[in-house]
């Protein structure tokens, strides 16, 4: 049977179409890059730095974007990330663009494959802190998301969610 780490490490691979030794050098590079400038930015003093580094990793951010002290972007698959123009992230928020189940290979294979699925951000949104946004999520134009809630679906535009999972709370006026 292959080791949990070892499948993990193939898929991957295989995403970047990384093959061989040199491949796996490559992989630990980009991960190690990654993780570097995933730690700036969760320690950066100021939004305009995590931005800067988020973008060095590989998220593509737009304009006017705030990103609070110690928010983890994914750092397997940034490229999959896009936060457009005027948006607001609260500290100790999470957004992945993937989901494992890293070493139950039984949950893995029966139940719940890798999942790799992109994650937008539109235009305007305000995300409070601690909220956990998972892949294959897009959040609406100037929608509102409250603390510690968890995203599992697309959200409406102009709308307030909060709650594990998210439900809506009410409708913004578009005025």
């Amino acid at each position: 049977m292959t080791a949990p780490e070892e499948i993990n490490k193939q898929e991957l691979m295989e995403y970047y179409k990384y093959k061989g030794r040199l491949g796996e050098l490559r992989l630990y590079f980009r991960l190690l890059r990654c993780s570097f400038l995933q730690y700036l930015a969760s320690i950066s003093p100021s939004s305009g730095l995590a931005v800067l580094f988020h973008r060095k990793k590989g998220c593509k951010i737009g304009n006017h974007v705030y990103i609070g002290p110690s928010v983890y972007i994914d750092i397997l698959y940034p490229e999959l990330i896009t936060i457009e123009d005027y948006v607001s992230i609260g500290m100790n928020s999470m957004i992945f663009a993937h989901s494992n189940p890293t070493n139950s290979l039984w949950v893995k294979k029966h139940h719940y494959p890798r999942k790799i699925k992109p994650v937008t951000i539109r235009r305007g949104a305000w995300i409070a802190p601690r909220v956990t946004i998972l892949c294959g999520v897009t959040i609406g134009e100037n929608s509102v998301v409250g603390a510690q809630s968890l995203v599992i679906k697309d959200l409406e535009p102009y709308t307030v969610y909060a709650g594990v999972p998210v439900k809506e709370v009410t409708k913004l006026p578009k005025n």
